[in-house]
């Protein structure tokens, strides 16, 4: 019994280091946006932000990533109504980093055009893995603020100026922490607007190397136990 105790303890705890932590989400749900990178209006991680707006309009977010996260940027836009409308429309969703620089869209469908049939036009953009520091030169994506622009970029004339609504949405996927890496930033990139994301600006203590040292462990804890039941109870013939 101690023995199905002692196995049962390290199944749990190995368990327990290796199930991802969650992301939380606020419950509030905000309805604007801005016109401007100063303005832009600051969201969480997993939180769908809405907006009216019109035709032509600079729609702005910003929201947190820390290091090792690879966000996700969606938006979708309710267009017009057919009947007010004169022909295609370009939307575009770009993203930058709290230096606004703009940063590559490495999936996703960053810009679309909506034939005047359409009710509404979907983008994604999912960025390069957040890094915890890099050389002054690079463009690498940093810990701190994300700026999300989507407007649109070609249009009749005729149409500007029509009624849109907008919905964005940011989320991440957990790629490493800091540890990974071995550095990291003092500070975020303008980031005081914003709460700090889940894991902290510099990343979690997570990472793929911690997952293959615990479950070596994990393994070699039951090893152990394995060879000292069969040498505490040898098999009789």
């Amino acid at each position: 019994m101690r023995m199905k105790r002692a196995l049962t303890a390290v199944l749990l705890a190995g368990a327990a280091l290796l199930a991802p932590a969650g992301t939380a989400v606020a419950d509030d749900t905000p309805s604007e946006a801005g016109t401007a990178f100063r303005t832009a209006v600051a969201i969480e991680q997993g939180q769908k932000a809405t907006a009216n707006g019109s035709t032509g309009d600079y729609l702005y977010w910003q929201f947190p990533a820390g290091a090792g996260q690879r966000p996700t940027v969606k938006a979708t836009v309710t267009l017009p109504d057919t009947a007010t409308r004169t022909g295609a429309a370009t939307w575009r969703l770009d993203v930058y980093d709290g230096l606004r620089r703009r940063q590559a869209c490495t999936a996703g469908e960053q810009a679309a055009t909506a034939s005047r049939q359409a009710a509404t036009v979907a983008l994604t953009c999912t960025l390069r893995t957040v890094r915890p520091w890099s050389e002054r030169w690079s463009n690498d994506p940093l810990p701190g603020a994300y700026y999300v622009r989507l407007t649109v970029t070609d249009a009749p004339d005729r149409d500007l100026g029509l009624p849109v609504k907008a919905e964005v949405q940011a989320t991440s996927e957990d790629m490493g922490g800091a540890h990974a890496e071995g550095g990291s930033l003092g500070k975020p990139l303008h980031a005081t607007a914003l709460a700090e994301p889940n894991g902290g600006w510099n990343g979690s203590w997570w990472s793929g190397r911690w997952g293959w040292t615990i479950g070596g462990a994990v393994l070699c804890a039951l090893a152990a136990i394995g060879g000292y039941t069969l040498t505490r109870h040898p098999r009789r013939r």
